[in-house]
């Protein structure tokens, strides 16, 4: 494989990078807020909407995310409308998939977070009259996001690989181009590229979330 080969691959493989990123940050900006609601929901009074999140979270997190993948891309538009209209294009059926399975794992995540929060805490701010917009706004998210955030960078590592398994519904990212210059070169090298290409990626994803973590810190 010579330079120019690999300057073709390196090329494609920032194409499929695009993809990547796309991804991550749209899926973190719907699973996280939507995380946070059925952790929520976990703790309300209300024992039917408690039974049914609990279980939505059991089934997302008992089944493998490629799996539910095919389910939305191939099975939901089987039922005719309107899921045909809203599944029809392959993106959307990814963003679909990846934010419902990881919104349940980060409902998890920031459930572990609020058990940590002592108990004083909320009765500390009931002395000071705080309500409970102003407890769990001031008091109580700034703690948990500091309790959770190296699970949450944990995920989001998870997240950045798990983008490879849109490959299986046509979705051309890193690893589909890498396996489409293996394909026309004969070498392995672009394997080796988009190993590179994934290792990089996490890497600066490690730093951002370590510097938020040391602001987080005190």
């Amino acid at each position: 494989m010579n330079w120019s080969d690999i300057l073709t691959t390196t090329s494609a493989l920032m194409q499929g990078m695009g993809v990547v990123l796309i991804l991550f940050f749209a899926v973190l900006v719907m699973s996280i807020p939507l995380g946070f609601l059925l952790t929520l929901c976990t703790r309300s009074r209300f024992a039917p909407l408690r039974w049914i999140v609990n279980a939505y979270i059991y089934v997302i997190r008992g089944t493998p995310l490629m799996l539910q993948l095919f389910f939305i891309y191939f099975g939901l538009p089987t039922l005719g409308e309107p899921f045909v209209t809203i599944f029809f294009d392959a993106m959307t059926c990814a963003l679909t998939g990846f934010a419902l399975n990881y919104a349940a794992y980060f409902a998890e995540i920031f459930r572990g977070g609020l058990l940590a929060i002592d108990k004083g805490q909320y009765e500390a701010c009931q002395v000071l009259g705080l309500n409970k917009w102003q407890t769990t706004t001031r008091v109580i998210l700034p703690q948990m996001i500091r309790v959770t955030l190296p699970s949450i960078t944990n995920e989001s590592i998870t997240l950045i690989k798990d983008t490879a398994l849109v490959f299986s519904i046509s979705i051309p990212e890193i690893l589909h181009y890498a396996k489409v210059a293996v394909s026309r070169t004969g070498s392995v090298y672009p394997y080796a590229i988009a190993f590179v290409v994934y290792l990089v990626l996490n890497t600066i994803l490690q730093f951002v979330f370590k510097q938020l973590e040391k602001k987080t810190a005190y």
